[in-house]
């Protein structure tokens, strides 16, 4: 009985040895999830009124296309529960229209009530999607609920009249009379696509969340063209890299949130908005990361911290995001003209651990240097004039193109 057990070991090894001579996994190995998402805001406060019986309708701007998707909603900042009695997807049309509605279900159920703090994600619905599209997420609040929100989308979205009653379903826009220029209650969308090798984050203050990319020129301002520099980033990959080597982009940043949780001057608005304490919920609670670009200081400096705070933050956040198996790419603090000589050699300071031996003394895995593009080079501290959204510290529509022409889409996949 012995010899025949350890026969039959020896060959269950060379079965296992042969598969993977000939390029194939143990039958056990577990498949990799094909769920990537490909759109995020995150949520930072509560909307300033109450939705009353009445809908909203999100639009999302999908990087990455799939042959199906689901949704996060969230009640992070809420004291009462949040009930969304119905919810939908679809492609968008002109305004608030809407073609090829699908329902959205939470555990089986067209209605979902999420406590104070909490959020979820729907089951999938089948909405298939190209790269590059914009996705309405429509959803009915029957009660009172104060929606959590993200206060920048960059583009209109759509409400109806508090009153008017369920519209998730409607094709026409005529009923979302109301616009915001926030994203209510949706936070992410994932989709499904197994041929995906994963989602890069970027995460960051205003530099990330799109500030300055509405504006196209002098007199030029346009809402909803989704002119990020990660939206460009994201089409640059669609065209420029092969398709087994694909990856979503993702958007993780708000307005003016800092790296540290302790530069002194922060404001209430953004406190405990800091890199470390929202990295799970905004991060790490995504699926299929398997990169972060990490663009944050800005707002440190202009709030007091010295170069010991920052990069101690720096380091616990690296370490958090390599321990999950996250590459974690970072850009030196950009320029700004208001910093004073005391900031400016904070941020060399920062740089300069930044950029040693390109990899953060070791604790990161590469760099991206914006400040390389964004600087003027005749008078460093401040951004090239072409590139300058008129305040000195973002970059407008064209300044946005040029630091997604800048990333290596190589490094994006790990190569």
């Amino acid at each position: 009985m012995r010899r025949s057990g350890k026969l039959a070991a020896l060959a269950a090894a060379v079965v296992v040895l042969a598969g993977l001579l000939m390029g194939s996994a143990p039958a056990t190995q577990p498949q990799r999830s094909p769920w990537f998402t490909s759109w995020a805001q995150s949520q930072q406060s509560l909307a300033p009124k109450a939705l009353t019986g009445q809908s909203v309708r999100m639009v999302t701007h999908l990087s990455q296309g799939g042959d199906a998707l689901r949704i996060r909603v969230q009640n992070t900042f809420g004291t009462t529960p949040l009930t969304i009695d119905r919810a939908t997807a679809g492609l968008s049309g002109p305004g608030a229209s809407v073609t090829g509605t699908r329902p959205l279900t939470f555990g089986g159920k067209p209605a979902v009530t999420i406590p104070p703090g909490g959020e979820l994600w729907s089951d999938e619905t089948g909405l298939a999607t190209r790269p590059d599209t914009d996705v309405s997420i429509s959803m009915y609040v029957a009660g009172t609920a104060v929606p959590g929100q993200h206060e920048s989308a960059f583009r209109e979205n759509y409400l109806t009249a508090p009153g008017a009653g369920d519209h998730t379903g409607d094709g026409s826009g005529a009923a979302y009379t109301e616009t915001v220029t926030s994203t209510y209650l949706v936070s992410a969308v994932d989709v499904r696509n197994r041929a995906l090798r994963g989602t890069i984050v970027a995460y960051g203050s205003s530099v990330v969340d799109g500030v300055g990319s509405t504006n196209c020129g002098p007199g030029c301002t346009e809402l909803g063209t989704n002119r990020r520099w990660t939206d460009d980033l994201a089409r640059r990959v669609v065209a420029e890299h092969p398709a087994h080597r694909q990856v979503a982009i993702a958007n993780a940043g708000i307005s003016g949130t800092t790296s540290s949780a302790e530069c002194p001057g922060t404001p209430d608005r953004v406190a405990e908005l800091d890199a470390l304490t929202r990295l799970d919920r905004d991060v790490l609670a995504l699926h299929g990361v398997t990169g972060v670009i990490y663009y944050y200081g800005t707002n440190d400096l202009a709030f007091g911290c010295a170069a010991g705070p920052i990069l101690d933050s720096y380091r616990k956040v690296f370490q958090r995001l390599r321990d999950a198996g996250v590459a974690v790419y970072v850009t030196p603090i950009t320029s700004r003209p208001g910093y004073t000589d005391a900031q400016n050699l904070v941020r060399h300071e920062v740089g300069t651990f930044t950029q040693r031996w390109n990899n953060c003394s070791g604790t990161c895995d590469g760099v991206v240097d914006f400040d390389q593009v964004l600087k003027d080079p005749l008078r460093p501290n401040g951004i090239h004039p072409p590139y300058d959204n008129g305040d000195g510290v973002h970059a407008n529509a064209a300044g946005q193109q040029a630091l997604a022409d800048f990333v290596s889409l190589s490094m994006l996949d790990g190569r």
